[in-house]
């Protein structure tokens, strides 16, 4: 027996406790719960505190009988619907006892190794925050982050920063002591603003990437949150993010680092095709509630930090050009390759997208240059590595020239 295991022996408190917001969840919460009882960090090391926000369609009723049978400890809370997950879970938060807790949506599921390699992989590095790996069934998952094992990172050094959903392990102490829980305000993208600063006032990330530890699952009746909803949510999910971002740090390379995660997760997505399709009130409604987002967060440091079609798009919403925003989506849809333009293989290239030095357009050619790695046309095109440098004999041409001018001008 190691010495946490001791500690839960004598003290009765829990390593993690699965905290689970259920709304209508029926039946995907049979194999929920059931992976939570799977674990083979041990039912005696575990409790789950179980919300049922208002369900009309038996949610309740098996929690209920879940409880009453389950070796894991199982508290139930059943409430009034709330609207979004935030309520479920800070009041599941509110209950919690365990060192840990783990966020996990009804209609998801975890890998059975999944807590026990969280939590030591926690208690090893005295890290406040464990991603685990995940994989999507029906639907997309997040792998930029999970290349390899990570022992210990931060939102800089890794890109943990592009999966912000609250399915973690955060240690309990860290969440006690800053006070942290999700807005009730926002219906949408509520685990974004609370992971990140998570991620921040963290004393480490841990990230197990050899092992699937959750399954993220697709309804088929489409009333996960993500899957509803109003475009007015994405934007106020948006504005929470880059408020918070900015409460967090002052204006420079690592505020414009952060950022790219809402212009290109939350704000990207609302100029895609669909807004090509959507009705004229729409798409003028988006653009204003874009206007003061990119006003206040639009910066050349996080335009340098994106592709240049998500540039283009970016900047074409800040300047309100629909037009020029048609003409590129229209261009992207069609599945077109631009042309690479650049004077040398070593010089700055830039990516021929409609309007690229078109006069009339007046779209700065740097909103065309290439500053990150991206694939055009199933080549990779970099950004010149550093300025070029002259070489010694042109070095020497340009001193000698200097000096020939400053005798002439000596001697008039």
């Amino acid at each position: 027996m190691n010495e946490n295991e001791m500690g839960m022996a004598a003290t009765g408190i829990p390593d993690v406790t699965v905290i689970i917001g259920a709304y209508e969840a029926m039946p995907y919460l049979i194999p929920c719960l059931e992976s939570v009882e799977a674990q083979t960090l041990g039912a005696d090391r575990i409790e789950i505190v179980a919300v049922n926000d208002g369900s009309t369609d038996g949610t309740g009723e098996y929690l209920d009988e879940f409880a009453a049978r389950s070796k894991v400890a199982t508290r139930v809370v059943h409430q009034e619907n709330s609207g979004g997950p935030s309520k479920p879970r800070n009041v599941g938060l509110d209950m919690a006892r365990g060192r840990y807790v783990f966020f996990l949506d009804a209609d998801d599921y975890l890998g059975e190794e999944a807590l026990e390699r969280m939590v030591a992989m926690a208690d090893r590095n005295g890290t406040d925050v464990v991603l685990g790996k995940i994989e999507g069934i029906g639907r997309g998952a997040p792998k930029s982050m999970f290349g390899r094992t990570l022992e210990r990172t931060d939102v800089f050094s890794s890109n943990i920063k592009m999966t912000l959903s609250a399915e973690k392990l955060f240690r309990r102490e860290l969440l006690e002591k800053h006070k942290m829980r999700f807005d009730q305000q926002l219906y949408t993208g509520e685990d974004a603003r609370f992971t990140l600063e998570a991620y921040v006032r963290s004393a480490g990330v841990s990230v197990v990437a050899d092992y699937v530890c959750l399954y993220i699952v697709r309804r088929d009746d489409g009333k996960h949150i993500t899957q509803s909803g109003s475009y007015a949510m994405r934007f106020d999910s948006a504005k929470a993010l880059m408020d918070l971002i900015a409460e967090l740090f002052p204006p420079g390379e690592k505020r414009d680092e952060l950022m790219i995660r809402p212009f290109v997760i939350t704000l990207l997505p609302q100029f895609d095709h669909r807004w090509l399709k959507a009705k004229a009130e729409t798409r003028e409604d988006k653009l204003d509630l874009a206007r003061p987002l990119m006003e206040k967060y639009w910066t050349p440091g996080v335009a340098r930090r994106l592709k240049v079609p998500e540039r283009l798009r970016m900047y074409y919403v800040t300047e309100r050009r629909a037009d020029l925003l048609a003409d590129h989506l229209t261009f992207l849809q069609a599945k077109q390759v631009p042309e690479v333009i650049r004077k040398s293989p070593a010089a700055q290239p830039y990516l021929a997208y409609p309007h690229f030095r078109d006069k009339k357009a007046g779209v700065p050619d740097e909103m065309f240059a290439v500053t990150v790695s991206e694939m055009v046309g199933g080549v990779r095109v970099t950004a010149p590595k550093a300025p070029i440098r002259p070489t010694p004999s042109f070095a020497r041409r340009v001193v000698r020239k200097l000096r020939r001018m400053a005798r002439g001008m000596a001697r008039s």
